[in-house]
Order: structure tokens, then sequence, then C-alpha cells
């Protein structure tokens, strides 16, 4: 099983976590602690009654983190693509594949938060109509083929990513997707199209998780696809505010416990999850060397 990080975006990460020199040294630090991935989240913003904030766009800090690692693997977790276009997000994404030696998983959702759309003058109706069709554009461009698509919100005549993509023309293989999804719709779509699943935020697996890898199940033979070929993903939480060891872990968040993650780790992948991502909260060099120290005992180092 694969374990990565979720990168510091915003101040609501940690003191200071929006800097570059904050994100560039949590991402170094995951890579040279053995992590395997690091992941930013997308929002334009975030705004609730008395709370507003937003991080940094993805796609732009993982270009720069491609830049200044070497091995560790980069991903999307998972990206907006209700404000996105299709064709700008596939040579965003190819240039970063580019620039990180294929190392990208590019992870998409249909979107949630409605006050980002409204700030920002994106329509929020038809989330998953207009998923499907962004799907339609972006996936054979990513891939190196040329597209002409006509649908209701997305468009593309004789569309191509130039330079072509790394994978397949270079390396071996196909750019990655994730796609985080719930409900028949999006879950038929994943699928449809992805390479893997990505379900959302625990601490140990709980019912709600059951709930929705039966859903999955149910999709792919719906499809037509064998369940084993899509990859279970699961983000999960370590919260510096969740119960001390000794005392019960919650289902929404670990402690930052070494042996609590260790055994949170054993149980996820006891159930045949191929990727974890932690969201880690404050995001610090300090709980990404405590993670990676779960990560060695869990895998009997």
């Amino acid at each position: 099983m694969k374990i990565g990080s979720v990168l510091p975006l915003n101040d609501n990460d940690g003191p200071g976590a929006s800097r570059w020199s904050t994100i560039r040294d949590v991402a170094i630090t995951a890579e040279q602690a053995g992590l395997d991935s690091v992941w930013a989240y997308d929002h334009l913003l975030y705004r609730a009654p008395g709370e507003e904030d937003g991080p940094h766009d993805s796609l732009a800090i993982l270009a720069a983190v491609a830049a200044v690692t070497s091995r560790i693997e980069l991903g999307t977790i998972v990206l907006g693509t209700g404000f996105r276009s299709p064709g700008v997000t596939a040579k965003m994404a190819v240039a970063i594949d580019e620039v990180s030696d294929g190392r990208l998983t590019l992870g998409l959702g249909a979107g949630w938060h409605e006050p980002e759309y409204e700030a920002f003058g994106y329509p929020f109706d038809h989330r998953v109509g207009r998923f499907e069709e962004f799907l339609a554009v972006m996936l054979p461009l990513v891939r190196g083929e040329r597209v002409t698509f006509h649908g209701q919100w997305h468009h593309a005549q004789d569309a191509v990513v130039l330079p072509p993509p790394p994978r397949p023309t270079r390396l071996p293989g196909r750019m990655p997707v994730l796609i985080a999804s719930k409900g028949e719709r999006m879950m038929r779509l994943t699928a449809r199209h992805a390479d893997s699943w990505n379900a959302a935020w625990f601490g140990v697996p709980t019912e709600r998780f059951h709930t929705r890898r039966a859903q999955l199940v149910a999709a792919c033979e719906a499809e037509g696809r064998d369940p084993a070929t899509l990859e279970v993903t699961a983000g999960l939480v370590i919260d510096s505010e969740a119960p001390a060891e000794g005392r019960p872990i919650t289902a929404d968040a670990l402690p930052p416990d070494l042996d609590a993650v260790a055994r949170a780790l054993d149980a996820w992948r006891d159930l045949g999850v191929g990727h974890v991502q932690f969201d880690l909260r404050p995001n610090s060099t300090r709980l990404v060397e405590l993670l990676a120290a779960a990560a060695a005992k869990h895998r009997g180092g």
C-alpha cells in the first residue's frame, strides 16, 4: 500500500503554511522520509459564516514541487472540474508530467462548495453532466489523442496537446486518473473511466467507507468492469486535537501517535486499499516525519 500526505496550501494548514518555503520543505521532507506521494487539494476559496480562506492553485504548486523533487509521486485530491477548462487542464497536467518525469496522478471531482462558484462566476448546476463532458475532452488529450467533441457545456474541434504527453510517447503507460465520487452517476463514471477511486476523509475504516465501496463495486458490475482493476484509495486525517494515546480513536481522525497511525495503516491495507493520502493537521515537517515513522513500522521497518 502506498502512503502519501497532502501538502499545506493555506495558513489553516498551520502557521506560515501558505509560504512557498514551507510547502517546499514539507514536500522535500516527505520525499526524504520515504513517503510515496504528496497531494494538493483544489479550491478557489472556502467561505462559511465567519470564516474565509483559500489555498494556492494546486496545479501551479505541483509544478513547483515537481521541480524540487525527483522521486515522490504527485497528485491532485482533487481538481474541481466545474471551474476548470478541460483543454487547459490537459495542457497543464501534461506539462507537470513532463517536469516530473511521469510522476503525476490527475485526481478529478465534480466540485461541491457552492460559494466559490458564486464568488468567481462559475455555474453550479448540472455538475455531473458537466463533469462527464469534461472527461470526454480531457481524457483523450492527456493520452495523446486528437479530440473533436460538441456537448452541451464543453466543445473541442480537432484539439491536441503539443508538445505531446510524455506518456505514452516516451514513458511507459499513461497518466493515471483518480476520481473522487459518491452517488450512482459519479460512481458509474468512475467505473467507466478511472484508474483509481478516492473516498475521504477517515481515521479508521467505518461503515460509511464500506457502504461507498459496495456502491463502487455495484457501479463496476453495471459497467461490465472487474472491480479488482480499479484501485481503491482513501483520504485519512491525523489531527493534533484528536484523542490522545489510550483513548478511543474517532472515525474521522487519528491522533498524532505512531502506534495508532501504524495500526490504522494495517487496517486499511487489510481492506485491500492501494493508496492512502493523509491530511495532516497542522501540516508540518514534524507530522510528516511521524507519518513516515508510522509507515515504516506498518511495513515492518
